[in-house]
Order: structure tokens, then sequence, then C-alpha cells
């Protein structure tokens, strides 16, 4: 060793040894004290690996506020409020998604929690990622009662792009019940999916283990059907299982299960655990054994499905069975407003739609904001109800509430194994890959194999991304020779088509025989998945309000003709002189989704207009289209996206997006682009349309080149009449906001539904 480096080791060994005793003097409580003791808040010990859960519980709260709950160790557990700041509030706020705290609260507001009080003393800056890089007295360390459980209230804004829901959920108690199955007993339902019927049976130590059936009732079935994603619960036949369950060994684990029937998780029933060397009692009973109803989407014998009168649906949710909660009001479907909405308000709209039991309540606009009117305002469901319309529910003001607000759900719903069909391989993230699917030969020898690339769009890259529980389709890809090849190489299934909303591939159309053109491995069928996406909408009143003709002259028009903006006849006219007949009219395209819409084109391969003075990031960005009474198109305009850029947002939300100096153009969540009626290209030519009843269609995004969690709501119809001179317009509405029958009667009457016109 050299002489340099054992002399810093000295050194530094005679200044711990001088340190240490006056370090250990600072930091031993004093026996004398007659208050509460306080000791130096220490940093949390290093954070470990999994990121630290948070979540706001209480009641009554909104979805912005509440008490501070960790979870650590395994188990939930509180703050206390001593030595509480604003500044651990906006720690603990960002942590949750919301962009700052406006409030804490202390000697628990929100009601008091239960199990232990994991920090105390916490002193953050304000700045650090999450609460346990903060100083404090370390984890499970407190000296208080859970009458000081700290709170906050977090300012209602998200942070753009946050994925991880506020979730308001279901508390388990003590109960260590956290998994349970239906195990089927007859040979024939063990080979079908979903399972609905057999011996219902608890997760314990590394195996299954049974319930004693003594006093187990109806509403226990209802329970544990909602649990495995069935809507109802049906009679079972004892006498059949008897003999064959007698002859089993069974464990019995619990028994004295008391469920009232609203409960979304059997841990939440009082239940009384067998007494550890008593597993094998269940005195004149048998194993708990179950039959559930499954929903029409899930039933196997399509002939048994019926054609429902819907007044409540999801939308926006990227898996079944999750979206936000729109319901149906004089033909108009409008949203739910999340004050006090609960698990036992979302169970009964799940059961209503042939789901289980609620998984999680969610606020805030967690699946994206609503554009219709707000229905319903402070749900409180029982939990029994057929309908949520059957529940008691608050009147809605203005002030009350905004789409912001939009409640949602995630039901249960039953496991079709459908992601074990098929899987994503050689891209850099789970999220992306070449898409292989399970295929069989007739002697039953599974193995993997390609989809052919050719008309693979985003719809079917939608369906499956959803297939795999990875959310929404990002991309759709037609070639993926730039993904690393695994040993399949075969094509073994082309033709794909999709609607966007089947739950597998397999549901979708598709050739009997393969038939592919290019069938070299880097031209199957590859997938960009992605938790969030946007969802563009157009504002339909806007459009009513704002239309009318101009007769414009042709020699200002050379701009839009280069730009393909007139009808094909113009090409005929004797420029310079004459006139065009345009129908104009202002759109305003709302992005209410969960990320921002960008071109799918890079700016790279934007292509410059140097009439108009603009980059084109989308060749087509919207139809306009005047359709006559049986659909036949009479007129059409489009809109290359001149521009895509925020023209103006919400309250709080800032501008992402402008196309100034070859900025980035998109538009951001919670913002929208809009097109004046005096712009170029914002217009029908309807120079040879004649006098009659028209429907005019505005489509965004028409030919799905930019993924957006939700199709359904692109288009946007109106009834027309046009009398020669001058154009009405009226009814106009998104393509889903109004009922089928709503819809049956605009499309059979156009232009005859209103009393503006004679």
């Amino acid at each position: 060793m050299d002489k340099s480096r054992y002399k810093q080791q000295l050194a530094f060994s005679l200044l711990l040894w001088f340190w240490l005793p006056y370090c250990l003097t600072q930091t031993t409580p004093s026996n004398t004290a007659t208050s509460k003791p306080t000791s130096t808040p220490t940093p949390s010990p290093s954070p470990r690996p999994e990121r630290l859960k948070v979540r706001l519980a209480g009641y009554p709260r909104k979805h912005n506020e509440g008490r501070i709950e960790l979870f650590y160790k395994g188990e939930w557990g509180t703050i206390c409020d001593d030595d509480f700041t604003i500044a651990n509030a906006h720690v603990l706020c960002h942590h949750l998604g919301f962009v700052s705290a406006t409030g804490w609260t202390h000697s628990a507001k929100y009601g008091k929690g239960q199990g232990k009080i994991w920090l105390d003393n916490v002193q953050c800056h304000g700045g650090e990622k999450s609460i346990e890089f903060c100083k404090s007295r370390g984890w499970g360390n407190s000296d208080c009662t859970h009458d000081e459980d700290a709170g906050v209230v977090c300012k209602d804004e998200r942070i753009p792009g946050f994925v991880d829901s506020n979730v308001i959920d279901v508390k388990y108690m003590n109960n260590k019940v956290e998994e349970v199955r239906l195990r089927p007993v007859v040979g024939v339902a063990k080979k079908k999916l979903p399972i609905t019927e057999g011996v219902v049976e608890v997760k314990y130590k590394d195996g299954w283990a049974q319930i004693c059936d003594a006093g187990w009732t109806a509403k226990n079935t209802r329970v544990v059907c909602g649990m495995l994603g069935f809507p109802h619960e049906r009679k079972v036949n004892k006498n059949f299982y008897k003999l064959y369950l007698e002859r089993q060994k069974n464990n019995f684990l619990l028994h004295s299960v008391a469920c009232t029937g609203t409960e979304v998780h059997l841990a939440a029933c009082p239940l009384e655990f067998n007494k550890p060397n008593a597993t094998s009692s269940c005195a004149g009973g048998m194993p708990a054994v179950i039959s559930c109803m499954p929903g029409p989407l899930f039933m196997q014998n399509s002939g048994l499905k019926k054609k429902l009168k819907i007044s409540v649906k999801l939308k926006g949710g990227a898996k079944v069975g999750e979206g936000r909660v729109e319901v149906l009001k004089d033909n108009v479907w409008g949203t739910v407003c999340d004050d006090r909405w609960n698990l036992l308000s979302a169970s009964v709209v799940c059961r209503e739609l042939g789901f289980g039991s609620a998984k999680e309540a969610l606020t805030g606009a967690r699946m994206g904001q609503g554009m219709g009117p707000i229905y319903m305002n402070e749900v409180k469901c029982l939990g029994q109800e057929r309908s949520i319309w059957d529940c008691p529910v608050k009147n809605i003001t203005s002030e009350n509430c905004q789409h912001s607000e939009d409640a949602a759900v995630r039901c249960n719903v039953p496991y079709m194994g459908l992601e074990t069909s098929i899987r994503i391989t050689g891209g850099r993230t789970r999220y992306e890959g070449r898409v292989e699917v399970l295929t069989s030969d007739p002697n039953g020898t599974q193995s993997w194999g390609l989809i052919c690339g050719e008309n693979w769009s985003t719809k079917e890259a939608m369906v499956a991304c959803r297939q795999l529980g990875l959310g929404y389709a990002n991309q759709g890809l037609q070639e993926t020779w730039y993904w690393d090849s695994s040993n399949v190489t075969d094509m073994v299934m082309s033709g794909v088509k999709c609607t966007g909303n089947e739950m597998a591939l397999s549901q979708c159309q598709y050739h009997k025989t393969v038939s592919c053109q290019r069938a070299a491995a880097k031209f199957a069928a590859g997938v960009i998945c992605s938790e969030t996406a946007s969802d563009l909408v157009l504002n339909a009143s806007l459009v009513e309000q704002t239309v009318y003709i101009e007769d414009r002259p042709l020699h200002m028009l050379y701009c839009a003709a280069e730009e393909d903006c007139l009808s094909k006849s113009a090409a005929k006219a004797n420029w310079p002189y004459g006139h065009r007949r345009l129908l104009r009219f202002s759109s305003q395209i709302h992005n209410i989704g969960r990320a921002d819409f960008k071109p799918k084109a890079g700016r790279h391969s934007w292509v410059w207009h140097a009439c108009h003075g603009h980059y084109h990031s989308m060749d087509i960005f919207t139809h306009y289209d005047l359709l006559n009474a049986n659909g036949t198109k009479v007129a059409e305009g489009h809109k290359a996206s001149f521009c895509l850029e925020d023209t103006d947002c919400q309250e709080g939300i800032s501008k992402r997006y402008e196309c100034a100096n070859f900025g980035d153009q998109g538009i951001t969540v919670g913002c929208w682009d809009l097109y004046r009626h005096d712009i170029d290209c914002q217009w029908i030519d309807i120079t040879d349309v004649k006098p009659g009843n028209y429907i005019m269609q505005v489509v965004i995004n028409p030919n799905y080149e930019v993924a957006e969690s939700d199709f359904t709501n692109n288009a946007m119809k109106c009834n027309c009449k046009y009398d020669g001179h001058r154009i009405w317009f009226h009814n106009c509405h998104i393509g889903d906001a109004l009922s089928e029958e709503a819809e049956r009667r605009f499309e059979k009457y156009p232009g005859q539904l209103n009393n503006k016109i004679s």
C-alpha cells in the first residue's frame, strides 16, 4: 500500500472515532421527556425495486382528495400528520398523477385508517419523486394513533399521459382470502371456457382449499359469480356432485360464509376460518358447488344470446369490460359524474352489461372524457338494483360537474384464455413485435405461425393488443423486417379483417386457406401496443351553427384546385371566369382521449405546399361528404392536415403543438384544433348538387392512420335541406351519440325531423 493511501485511511479512522460518540448522544431520546419524544428525521431506507403504491381513501371524498395510504411490505397503512406540510402533499399528489396539491388535512378528516402507520414526521422539499425519498422517522416507526391520519387535497388536473388510475377500491379487512377459483368436475366442462360451474376453491398456502357448504346461500353464490365475471347465479344440482365429492379428499378452510350479496369480493363477507387442526371438518356438508350464468358476450351457444335494449354502455376502454360509463336518456347518450362514485354503483353497471361485479370504480375521467350531456351525479346504488337507472341520483347543474369528472369502471370478466393463443416477438419491448398465433395440426400437435401482413391495419392491431392485454394499438405494421426473427417462418393466417371490437383475432374474418403474395417473415404482421391512446371528436353543434353557402369566383380558387379541394367538374370550367358554390362550416376537433394525437408520419416526410405556405402532415385528415337518402355520395370534400395544432385548451392545460416555424404538429389531450369556415378547403363543392334532402357526413381520421381508443365517435352526421339558394342543417350529432332507434329514424327521414323545415 502506498503512503498517501495509508494516510487517508488513518485520517478517516480518527475522524470516525471522534464523531461517532457525539452522533450517538444527539440521537438518544431523553427518558425524562413528558411530551412526545422527537428524534432527528433520517432518510427512509433505500427504496425497494418495485414502485411504492399510494392511494386515496376515506369517505366522503372526491376522487382528488382523501386519506393517504401507502402499500409497503404487503400491507396498506397511513401517514401521521405530525410535521406534515404542503410540500409533502405536492409529492404525494404528483405520485397519484395530479399536477400539484392545493391543501392537506390532519386529525383523520377522511376517517381513521386501519393497520400500520407507516410514516411519521415526514419532511419533503416538494420535488422528490416519491414520499420514500423524503426524511422521516423510518418505516413503521411512529408514536401516533389513527386519529392523526393525514390527508391531501390535490388540484383536479391530471398529469398528461399519466397511466395509473385513481382507483376507489374495496377493503378486504384482515382476511387472507385473495384468489378464488371454480374447479370443474364434469369432464366436458373442463375443456370449455369460460368455466361456469364447479367447486368453489380458495388459494391456501401452495395449493387450493374448499369451503364447507353448510349454511351456504344464493347470496354467497352471487358474490363468487360476480368475482369470476358472471352477472347472475343459477341453481345447481348438489345431488349430482355429492357422490363424486364424498370420494375426494377435501381440505376445508372456510365455513359460515355470510355474504349479503352486494360484496365485490368474498374477503369482504363475514367468514369463519377452520381451526388449524380441523381442516377436514364439514359436519353434514360437502364442498360448496355453484353455477353461474354468463353474460351474452360469453355464452357458448350464440342462439341463446338475446338482443337486449341497452340503456348503459362503456366507452374508451382498452379491454373488454372497462370504460367510461355512458347512459341513455331521451334517445341521447350522456355520462355520469364521479361524485360519490363507488364499487356498489360500478357493480350495478357491470352486471347490467353482462359482466361480473366491479373490480375498480374509476374517477376523474380516467377512461377519457365524454362530449354529450352529464345526466347523473352522486349515484347511490345499494348493489342489488337491476339497472343504474334504479339507483338514487342527484340532479346535475353546470356548476356541479364537468366532463373531467366522468366516472368509469373496470369489471370482472370471465377467464377465456385468449392470450394463450397469440404472442408477439422480436420487438424492443413487450409492447411491440411480430404477431404469432398458435395453430394445431390434424394430429393435435401445436406450433406457432405468422400472419400475412397484406391489408393488416390499425383495426386488426387493436384486436391483437386487446387479446394480449397490452392496451390499445399504436400501430399495425405490414412489414417487420427490422425486428429479429424467431424460428417461426410459416404463414398460417391471411386476409384478417376485423371491425376492431373483437376479443380475439380468431373472431375476425380471415381466409380459410392461406393466401399471401409476400410470404417471407419480414412481411409478417406486427403491432406496437400502448397503454393510452388519443380520441378525436368533432363539435357537432358548431358545424350546425356556422354552416352557410358561398359562391366563390374561380380566380380565387387556383390554390384550392391545386390541392384537389374542388369537385371533378371544376376541371372543365372556363377558368378564371365563373364561380363554384361551396358549402362552408367550421370544424372544432377535440382530443378527449388519454394520449396526444400526432401524425403517423414524421416531419421528415411532411409535404410542403408552396401555394398555401404550409406543410401537410397527413394526406387525408377528414372526409366531408353529402349523401342522398339511400347513402349515395352526391358531393365530397376532404381536408388534408394543413396543420394540426392546439388552437385552444381546457382551463389549466397548456398548448403543446404549434405549426409556426416548422413546429410539432398534433392535438394535446384536453385541447382542440379549430378549422374556421373561411379557411381554404374547409368546404364541400356543391356546384353540381340539385335541391333536395341530404345527409351531411364528416369523418375524422377516416383511414385509421393514427391509433385512437374509440373510432365509433369519429363520424358526425347532420340532416340537410337545400332549396337551390339556401341550406339548413339540423340534428347534427356524433355517430354514437343517439340510440339505435333514433339513428334509424334519422337515416329514414332525412330533413323531416325538425320544425325549421316545412
